[in-house]
């Protein structure tokens, strides 16, 4: 008997890497097919209709995305292909075949005014265009294939790829001080971490778990960029300085939510996923750096 295919798409980003890594202790339950952009390009219609129509797996997690958010005011045509048409696409393919659907969104479909974490159900109003074009990508996804889950995560980081983790550990290593944003708060996410939630999500399902929708899923924390400049500082040892600064201070194109702390309960709920503390992700992930 053949083994259920679990196609991942953006294999060389930092989440489609740490699935990588885990499929590894699936490899006696499940294929994987791990796709880049020369297997499968989400900015050409052509090459995901190519791809759909050579493939049929039980499960597509969808990791491929724009995530340039600042770029994204500029190249708003891409962002809007890979971050919501290619998800309605996938999501489309999914239904066809009767295959589940798993797609990644981010804290940035809202507009950062909340006081308390945002739940799964809560209106989206994203305040940039990295923000709006998930935000469709989500609606797509739905609208497409009503059995999908979506689930949105903040402020990834990994071994793998470019992200704020790696970033803070080389400016560290090259400047005497730092000044980091300190009004805009949020939660981290280790890649590897949410890596094992959705391959929790994944085997729940296929063995029937009927949960579908929108989850949040992140490490457990409450913090700001500083807080977290400021542990990637203790846990390195480092010499350099760090410093806290409003965000005024420090303009970009794209505006980013002062508030993205989202309620991760219902998926720990619907799937019984473990929801690691920021900064032991954090002390396991910049030994691996």
């Amino acid at each position: 008997m053949s083994k259920p295919l679990i196609v991942v798409t953006g294999k060389n980003g930092q989440l489609g890497s740490e699935l990588e890594l885990l499929a590894i202790s699936f490899a006696a339950t499940y294929d994987f097919l791990f796709a880049d952009r020369a297997l499968l390009d989400l900015s050409s219609n052509e090459s995901i209709d190519n791809f759909c129509a050579k493939h049929k797996p039980a499960v597509v997690i969808n990791c491929a995305a724009y995530t340039a958010v600042d770029k994204a005011e500029t190249e708003k045509d891409l962002a809007y292909q890979i971050n919501a048409n290619a998800v309605g696409k996938l999501a489309a393919f999914c239904n066809s075949i009767n295959a589940l659907f798993i797609t990644i969104s981010t804290d940035y479909v809202f507009n950062g005014k909340g006081v308390s974490p945002y739940l799964p159900s809560d209106t989206t109003d994203p305040i940039n265009y990295y923000g709006a074009s998930k935000a469709d990508g989500e609606q797509l996804a739905i609208t497409n294939n009503p059995e999908s889950i979506i689930i949105r995560t903040s402020w990834v980081y990994s071994r793998f790829g470019n992200n704020f983790v790696k970033t803070m550990l080389r400016l560290m290593g090259e400047r005497p001080s730092l000044n980091v944003v300190c009004d805009q708060i949020g939660a981290p996410t280790y890649a590897a971490d949410l890596a094992v939630t959705i391959m929790q999500v994944v085997t729940q399902k296929l063995k029937g778990n009927t949960h579908t929708g929108i989850y949040h899923y992140s490490n457990s924390g409450n913090i700001s960029w500083y807080d977290f400049a400021v542990a990637i500082h203790e846990i390195s040892h480092s010499n350099c300085s760090v410093h806290k600064i409003d965000s005024t201070a420090f303009p970009t194109p794209a505006k980013r939510p002062h508030y993205s702390l989202m309620d991760c309960s219902s998926i720990i709920q619907d799937f019984g996923v473990h929801q690691q503390d920021w900064i032991e992700s954090l002390q396991t992930c910049i030994p691996l750096i």
